[in-house]
């Protein structure tokens, strides 16, 4: 998490998600009065603290694990200039200059005598150079060994010499909420600070990635401490310092830790081979929710939760194993699966080639299917265009998906579906939040290749009984279902 010289690297998260956070504590502050101050007398009372004890001192702690925390120096790479951005300069006196090399700052710790370092990948991803400062003030070249930007994390190797002080991962897993946790680092280049706080949650899911399970502290964490160890009372590393939630780039009391179970598996793998191998499924998921339930006709036993899928990735190992949209899986080789999160998590631990079993349930019943996993990699598709709008109900316009849509989209030709040109303001696709540019791919049960099935599968859907219809859309290359509440339909589009 470099510090000031080049601007702050520690990663901030948007200020609504800060108000929300601040406004659930405010709220879970209002249900522990209520509790407490209830005079019913068959309420449960909650028993009085215990009398306050002394506050731990962590001296011995800090002067045991001290030496094997380090101060990460990165030379960043220079800027691309104003000409490489596409303005041209064809006079050479005109040509700005330059930009100086730039350094920035995070923290680590040693994990080996042998000189393995860990960090995050932030702190180190634009970096031309990096070099790990010991806690003796010794200066070295460090070798990035891996990086992994989906949990944030990075594997770099120095050489001393000689055996160097480590510190072993702990059990994140036994962390409670209270208990007492001391972050190290080096915030704003001012290293081997020491800080001290309580965990707040674990578990928490920030939308930083896609295997975000955070352990929240109140522990100051400030710009430069990225990368630096959480530790218990134990003298063992329970997390990753990685980022803050702040309006102002300051710590305000919420910070956010890699869990360090996630951690050892993800630095073994970074050690081993430079990269993590993940399992690839080739599903894209959402959550069930109550609305969406109810469009889709699932039975009560979806409410324990699930990943409802609205996409698969054709000839992926899902289609393969015969995974549809619609589909709610429940659980991967029995472990229950709560949340999209959970199957995502569940997938990538699971090595490249193996068969895994997923439960799930499909129009109403439950299912098994066994898939064979392939090997994750990255993708990307751009956002959508639009097109020439024929008026359908539930408020939205459609247009053909044309060759020409076709390749301002970047579809492939087997995708059929109408685009999303025009939403009603204040219509049930807007309150459903459809938008222009969405690509309709299918109307409750119903394929759409058309404006015209979509008008056929939409007018079914008003004139029976149902109260919602579930819409699959296509958006920014992903696949998601819609609820769209036909309560609100006039009939005209």
């Amino acid at each position: 998490m470099p510090s000031p010289t080049p601007g702050p690297i520690l990663p901030r998260l948007r200020t609504g998600l800060a108000a929300a956070l601040l406004a659930g504590t405010i709220l879970g502050g209002s249900l522990v009065a209520t509790v407490a101050g209830a005079a019913d007398p068959a309420t449960a009372q909650i028993a009085p603290a215990a009398p306050a004890r002394t506050l731990p001192d962590f001296t011995e702690l800090v002067t045991r694990v001290k030496p094997a925390v380090v101060s990460i120096t990165t030379e960043l790479r220079p800027q691309e200039t104003a000409e490489a951005d596409g303005t041209p300069f064809p006079f050479g006196h005109l040509r700005p200059e330059r930009p100086r090399t730039v350094e920035a700052r995070g923290s680590g710790f040693i994990i080996d005598a042998e000189g393995t370092v860990v960090t995050n990948n932030h702190v180190v991803a634009q970096a031309r150079s990096v070099s790990v400062t010991l806690d003796d003030g010794t200066e070295l070249p460090a070798k990035v060994l891996g990086r992994d930007p989906r949990t944030d994390l990075a594997v770099l190797k120095i050489d001393a010499g000689h055996n160097l002080p480590y510190i072993e991962l702990g059990d994140s897993a036994k962390v409670q909420p209270g208990q007492w946790v001391i972050a190290m680092g080096n915030p704003f280049g001012l290293g081997g600070s020491v800080t001290a706080g309580i965990v707040s949650a674990s578990g928490r899911d920030i939308g930083a990635g896609p295997y975000d399970d955070f352990i929240q502290v109140d522990a100051p964490i400030n710009q430069g401490n990225s990368g630096g160890p959480l530790f218990t009372q134990d003298g063992r590393v329970v997390g990753v310092n990685t980022a803050i939630l702040s309006p102002s780039g300051g710590s305000i009391g919420i910070g956010f830790a890699i869990p360090s179970d996630m951690v050892r598996k993800v630095v073994a793998e970074l050690k081993a081979h430079g990269e993590v191998t993940r399992g690839y499924l080739g599903v894209e998921s959402q959550p069930v929710t109550p609305e969406m339930a109810t469009a889709l006709h699932l039975p009560d036993a979806t409410k324990r939760g699930g990943a409802l899928v609205s996409g698969v990735e054709p000839d992926s190992p899902a289609a393969k194993a015969g995974l549809q949209p619609g589909d709610v899986v429940q659980a991967v080789d029995g472990r229950s699966v709560a949340t999209p999160r959970d199957l995502a998590i569940d997938i990538a631990a699971l090595p490249p080639g193996s068969t895994t079993r997923l439960d799930i349930i499909r129009d109403g019943t439950p299912q098994s299917l066994s898939a064979t996993l392939a090997t994750l990699h990255d993708h990307n598709q751009p956002a959508p265009d639009a097109g020439k709008p024929e008026r359908q109900g539930l408020g939205v316009a459609l247009a053909p998906l044309t060759p020409q849509l076709r390749g301002q989209l970047e579809l492939p030709t087997r995708t059929q579906g109408a685009v999303v040109v025009e939403v009603q303001p204040d219509s049930p696709a807007a309150q459903a939040g459809l938008r222009e540019g969405d690509v309709l791919l299918g109307v409750g049960g119903h394929q759409i290749r058309s404006p015209e099935d979509a008008a056929a599968a939409i007018r079914s859907a008003t004139t029976g009984q149902e109260q919602k219809v579930a819409l699959r859309i296509l958006r920014d290359g992903h696949t998601a279902f819609v609820a769209v509440n036909l309560a609100r339909t006039s009939g005209k589009g």
